[in-house]
């Protein structure tokens, strides 16, 4: 079997919920693909890898907290300057997307790629720190996840979700994010940890999609894809969007 394509869909600027709602579509597609595993005829779904900034800016908080959601005052703190605030089923707690920052969602099948959640998780971390050493950023791994510049400056989070072996949501690599909004939170649920950017490790400059791109192109070597094809928010199929045919 030739090694499949990496399909990266790009939608630049966007809302969290339309983000949400084109990575539910293609999770259901990988899901609805190995119910029906039996019928050798069917292809299964390319790997793809979402890349969003996300306007307006939102918080999201992980499983854990969705559980035992946030009292009133506690949500009205986090929503402040327009920002949104919204549940998910990803691992971690609470932590920021926005303008200036990288989000990116992968969606594959670990077992057709030969992962494992354990090393899926170290192969982010690895492409995220990949990416930075492509600007001279010197970031690595700790006991903590994500990809940090110290002890206490995280650069790049990892949160994720997997079912039947499919994963979902994936990173969030702050560029030239304003770091204002993580002073706001125990991000990660890590009490005096803080967070960095490309900006404040020096490197100005750089666009969120040009950082997407150097990172899709890491992901796409982990995942031992043959080639990533591109395409923007005008060229993703129709039958990949919501029920409305477009993205909101």
């Amino acid at each position: 079997m030739s090694p499949p394509r990496l399909l990266h869909l790009h939608l630049g600027k966007t809302t969290y919920a339309s983000a949400a709602a084109l990575q539910k579509s293609l999770v259901s597609a990988h899901l609805s693909h190995k119910s029906r595993s039996s019928t050798p005829a069917l292809q299964a779904p390319e790997p793809t890898i979402i890349t969003s900034e996300f306007h307006p800016p939102v918080y999201t908080l992980g499983r854990r907290e969705s559980h035992s959601r946030l009292t009133p005052s506690q949500e009205a703190h986090l929503r402040t300057r327009a920002s949104e605030l919204h549940y998910t089923p990803r691992g971690g707690l609470t932590t920021f997307h926005g303008p200036g920052q990288l989000t990116a969602y992968v969606i594959a099948d670990l077992r057709r790629h030969g992962l494992t959640p354990r090393c899926y998780i170290h192969a982010l971390e690895r492409a995220l720190i990949t990416t930075c050493a492509h600007w001279g950023i010197h970031a690595f791994t700790t006991e903590d996840t994500g990809a940090w510049t110290s002890a206490e400056r995280k650069i790049g989070a990892v949160g994720v979700h997997m079912r039947r072996f499919v994963s979902s949501f994936g990173v969030g690599l702050n560029v030239s994010t304003d770091l204002w909004w993580f002073d706001r939170i125990v991000a990660c649920g890590l009490e005096g940890k803080g967070a960095t950017s490309f900006v404040r490790e020096g490197v100005v400059g750089v666009g969120v999609e040009e950082v997407g791109d150097r990172f899709v192109k890491a992901m796409a070597e982990s995942l031992g894809c043959a080639s990533v094809e591109k395409k923007s928010r005008e060229d993703i199929p129709s039958d990949l969007l919501g029920k409305s045919g477009e993205l909101l």
